[in-house]
């Protein structure tokens, strides 16, 4: 479980020292982990919680039906408001420094990419967060399940736990690396990674010829290729994922003893944290990843045909595949 979890989230942080994150390799894989995690959020973890919920050992404990929308909805308003919250102080922390520096152009450029990249940042760290939570509960019911289910469970989770990697590891991997859609910047009004204060438009025989500001040559230049997230830092942010199944079945193992899959308290307790889980997955699956790489100024925006049909095509599969899972975990 540890190789193959090690396997699927490295595996692009590493294969990114050999081509570019824009390449379409990259762009497949980003569409296969999307489709991934909405698949996990919905067929896996929602459908698991109601399950929990609806166990006849729980007796006349959950009379509410909605009980497992409910608190999938509270995962979905918390990530909205991590979000909003480290956006709202990512802008004042910005407007701060830039009334220092309002005619710096460079700065008013690092800005802007720390502007982005923080946001990033808080989009990772929700991501992994949701991971995380479901990741070491796969473990802890893996090692308590029946003998009779062990194995077969065991080989459709390591499959889950590659294919989860793989959509994790590529966001790490992109991180500070590709262009997306920017925070606005002070005293601009919305900017979708693009900045458009002083562009002129001149015509020298018929051409026209655009004109770009100090700061949006220092930006467009640098927000190509430098790197903006230490190695480091990658590779410890795609460990906690590795190791925390491993750490689920440790846990399993040493209350292998005193474990009661029935009792009501764990049913509650499982179902409770698959759908909050799963709240905070539909929210990255759905506004970060979804809705941000095809409308929201991400790499598929204005792609052309062939990546559009490409990037398509691993979302679907990477849907199709995860649920396909879903029959048997």
């Amino acid at each position: 479980m540890l190789a193959t979890s090690t396997l699927g989230v490295y595996l692009p942080i590493f294969a990114v020292s050999f081509m570019r994150p824009e390449h379409i390799v990259f762009t497949v894989l980003r569409q296969f982990g999307t489709g991934v995690i909405i698949s996990t959020a919905f067929v896996h973890l929602f459908t698991h919680a109601n399950l929990m919920f609806q166990n006849e050992c729980l007796g006349d404990r959950i009379q509410y039906e909605s009980t497992a929308a409910v608190l999938l909805m509270a995962g979905l308003f918390l990530s909205f408001m991590i979000e909003y919250a480290g956006v709202r102080l990512v802008q004042w922390h910005r407007a701060k420094s830039a009334s220092k520096s309002v005619e710096d152009s460079s700065d008013g450029a690092s800005l802007q990419k720390v502007n982005t990249l923080s946001a990033e940042m808080i989009n990772i760290y929700v991501l992994e967060a949701g991971i995380i939570f479901h990741s070491f509960l796969i473990g802890l019911t893996l090692v308590v399940s029946g003998d009779a289910f062990f194995i077969t469970l065991f080989i459709v989770v390591v499959f889950h736990q590659f294919f989860e990697g793989l959509a994790l590891g590529t966001r790490i991997a992109a991180l500070g690396l590709t262009p997306r859609a920017a925070l606005p910047l002070p005293g601009t009004g919305h900017s979708h990674g693009h900045h458009h204060d002083h562009v002129q438009v001149t015509h020298k025989e018929s051409s026209p010829v655009i004109e770009q500001s100090p700061s949006e040559r220092t930006l467009s230049n640098e927000s190509e290729v430098t790197p903006t997230v230490s190695f480091t830092k990658k590779v410890i942010l795609a460990a906690l994922f590795a190791f925390v199944t491993p750490a689920g079945m440790a846990l399993g193992t040493g209350i292998l003893g005193h474990f009661n899959g029935n009792n009501p308290a764990t049913l509650i307790a499982i179902g409770t944290l698959d759908a909050f889980s799963a709240g905070i997955l539909v929210w990255v699956g759905v506004v970060e990843m979804w809705a941000q790489d095809w409308m929201l100024g991400g790499e598929l925006t204005n792609a052309r045909p062939v990546k559009t049909i490409l990037g398509l095509g691993g979302l679907i599969m990477g849907m199709t595949l995860m649920s396909l899972l879903g029959k048997w975990a």
